[in-house]
């Protein structure tokens, strides 16, 4: 017996359609292909990580392990360290040997060099690792730990061996590891902080070009990486399998697919108001391209436009959104 007495009446005129204008029962024709603009704002922030997942398993942004962006990180980490050690002078630096202010610059420098050798040998292989898997947060973040331990490691054997300093080893590694941390986090933070914001504007003037071709649906993919474009009436369906969207569209009047690494939930934040609906939870469905709702002893059916493209399934989940686009274009 059903609960909602509103939504009851829903369903009931929903069948009652099924008979639309004496077609055969079972039928209903679309009678308009309206359509809503895609929301800006959702593209804008397509980067946002998908709700339900734990913050440590999401994926870092693809910017952090680019190849360039690798590179000026590593220069600005060194230059940002050659500063820091000539400004700062941790442990007593500038007390070793009786140097000059140039003499010292020159040491100091050489030491960084050999210190940065760490975080080039790390990014190096983080970089590898990357194009063989998906680095998460929580990975990266222990990632930079081990780089601010080797690389206090490092000093601290410097200064015990090098520098035949008297003190604890214990202690010389917990000085390092502070003086490491802000010598490694600062410039990692403006870095991160300075690639976001230039992501961010890069995705603005990519949806602000894509203002001048409305007809083009973009897809971005785990990273929010634009991978794919699509015309909007070229887009059949969306088919969901664990991380990936298998994105079925017309290409030359042929019925092609494109695989892309996202969810059906990023996907169906995006695309919230568009005329691309959420029917099934493994689907999602151009409504343009609906011709009719056939309903058949497994259930629900959306027949699309395209007689070599299957079936789509209707579930009762989204039965109720279907049926308010449906309307929706009715009225249109």
């Amino acid at each position: 017996m059903c609960q909602n007495a509103g939504v009851c009446d829903e369903k009931q005129n929903f069948v009652t359609n099924l008979y639309y204008k004496g077609r055969k029962p079972g039928y209903v024709s679309r009678q308009n292909d309206s359509i809503s603009n895609l929301r800006n704002k959702n593209l804008i922030f397509a980067f946002l990580n998908e709700e339900g997942m734990s913050d440590s398993q999401k994926p870092i942004p693809h910017y952090l392990i680019e190849k360039r962006n690798i590179i000026n990180l590593i220069l600005f980490t060194a230059f940002f360290a050659l500063v820091f050690i000539n400004l700062y002078a941790p442990f007593g630096s500038d007390k070793w040997f009786d140097l000059t202010k140039i003499e010292f610059f020159t040491f100091s420098s050489l030491v960084i060099l050999l210190g940065v050798l760490v975080v080039v040998i790390s990014r190096v292989l983080m970089y590898l690792v990357s194009k063989r898997r998906v680095i998460t947060l929580l990975m990266f973040f222990l990632w930079i730990a081990a780089e601010i331990f080797a690389m206090a490691l490092f000093y601290a054997l410097f200064e015990k061996f090098a520098l035949h300093d008297k003190r604890e080893f214990i202690h010389l590694i917990n000085i390092s590891a502070r003086s490491t941390a802000l010598v490694l986090l600062l410039p990692y933070s403006v870095s991160w902080l300075y690639l976001s914001w230039h992501d961010k504007k890069e995705q603005i003037r990519i949806l602000a070009e894509g203002n001048n071709t409305p007809d083009m649906i973009p897809f971005y993919d785990d990273r929010s990486v634009l991978k794919f474009s699509v015309k909007r009436d070229g887009l059949l369906y969306l088919e969901a399998s664990e991380n990936y969207i298998t994105i079925c569209y017309l290409n030359k009047g042929k019925v092609s697919k494109y695989l892309l690494r996202s969810t059906m939930k990023k996907l169906e934040e995006n695309f919230a108001g568009t005329n691309i609906i959420r029917c099934h939870r493994s689907y999602m469905v151009n409504f343009e391209k609906v011709k009719v709702i056939r309903k058949e002893k497994e259930g629900l059916k959306l027949e699309l436009d395209n007689p070599e493209v299957m079936d789509i399934p209707l579930s009762k989940t989204y039965l109720t959104n279907v049926m308010q686009n449906f309307a929706k274009f009715s009225e249109a």
